[in-house]
C-alpha cells in the first residue's frame, strides 16, 4: 500500500509561501497546516503576517489560533496537534500541505527529530526567567556550547528549556530521527538577499500601515504582559520596547527589519542541511 503525500513547503519568511501552499492546496486538493510558531496563537495577526481570509481562497488552515497568547504553546503541543491535523486531513481524502518557517517546528512534527523527554522544573524556569537573554545565552554556552551555537540567541523561552535540558542530561541530546510513514515532497522558495531585503522593507511598511501598533496596544490592553509581549520575539519584542517609550518610532522600525532579515539567515542556515528539499528560485 502506498504511503499516503504530505507536501512540505520551507523558505524564509516574506518569500510567498502562504500564497504557494494555497495555489497548490486549490490544484491538489489539499489543506494547509500552518508551521509558524507563533501563529498558533490568537490575536497575533499582523504581527506575525498571519494569511487572511480572502487570501487563504477558501482553502481550510490549521494550526491558527488555537492558544491564548499568555499561554506557552511548546513545541510538543505542536506535535500532538499537528499530528492531529494530518490525521483527520488524510482521514477525508486531501493533501496535507505543511507550510512555515519555523524548521524546528516541521522536523519534531515529522519524526526527523525527537524531542528529549524532560520535565519542565518551574523552580528552575522562574529564577531564570528573571535572567535577560544574553544572560541566558552565557548560561547555556557553558553548559552545552554545541547547542548554542545553533539556538536563537534571543529567545528566551528556547534559551531557558536548553538550559533545563542541559541541567538535567548533562547537555541537550542529539536530535535522533524517527520518521512517520508518509511519503514527504519537500519544496523550498529561494530568494536573492537583494529581492528579500526589499520584501523584507516592503512588508514591514504594509503591516505598519495595516495596524501593527494598533494590534500590539490592543494585546496589552486585553492582558498581554509586555514582558510575554517580549518573549513572542521579533516585530513583537521591539514593540514592546516602544509601547514602554524604551524606543522610538525609527529605531522600532530598523529594529523590526534588521531582525527578520537576520532570522532568514538562521531560517536558510536550517533548512540547507536537508538534501531533500527541492529548491524553486522565486
Amino acid at each position: 500500500m502506498a504511503q499516503p503525500r504530505i507536501l512540505v513547503i520551507v523558505g524564509p519568511t516574506a518569500s510567498g509561501k502562504s500564497a504557494l501552499a494555497v495555489r497548490l492546496a486549490r490544484k491538489l486538493d489539499g489543506e494547509v497546516i500552518s508551521a509558524d510558531s507563533r501563529q498558533v496563537y490568537k490575536g497575533l495577526d499582523i504581527g506575525t503576517g498571519k494569511i487572511t481570509k480572502k487570501e487563504m481562497r477558501g482553502i481550510p488552515h490549521h494550526m491558527m489560533d488555537i492558544v491564548n497568547p499568555s499561554s506557552v504553546f511548546t513545541a510538543h503541543d505542536f506535535i500532538v496537534h499537528g499530528r492531529k491535523a494530518i490525521e483527520d486531513i488524510l482521514a477525508r481524502g486531501k493533501v496535507p500541505i505543511i507550510c512555515g518557517g519555523t524548521g524546528f517546528y516541521i522536523d519534531a512534527l515529522l519524526g526527523h527529530i525527537t524531542l528529549p523527554d524532560v520535565p519542565a522544573n518551574p523552580t528552575l524556569r522562574k529564577r531564570l526567567s528573571q535572567k535577560s537573554p544574553r544572560q541566558l545565552f552565557t548560561i547555556l554556552k557553558k553548559l552545552d556550547l554545541k547547542r548554542a551555537k545553533s539556538i536563537d540567541a534571543h529567545n528566551p523561552v528556547r534559551l531557558i528549556r536548553a538550559i533545563e535540558i542541559a541541567k538535567t542530561l548533562g547537555k541537550v541530546p542529539v536530535r535522533k530521527q524517527t520518521p512517520l510513514p508518509y511519503r514527504l515532497e519537500w519544496l523550498g522558495i529561494k530568494l536573492n538577499d537583494a529581492t528579500l531585503r526589499k520584501r523584507i522593507h516592503k512588508r514591514l511598511l504594509a503591516r505598519m500601515k495595516e495596524g501593527m501598533l494598533r494590534e500590539a496596544k490592543r494585546l496589552h490592553r486585553e492582558g498581554l504582559s509586555y514582558k510575554r509581549m517580549s518573549e513572542l520575539g521579533l516585530e513583537y519584542r521591539y514593540l514592546a520596547d516602544f509601547l514602554q517609550k524604551k524606543i522610538d518610532k525609527t529605531e522600532l522600525l530598523r529594529k523590526i527589519e534588521q531582525g527578520n532579515i537576520e532570522y532568514t539567515k538562521r531560517q536558510m542556515t536550517y533548512w540547507r542541511r536537508n538534501k531533500e528539499i527541492k529548491w524553486r528560485a522565486m
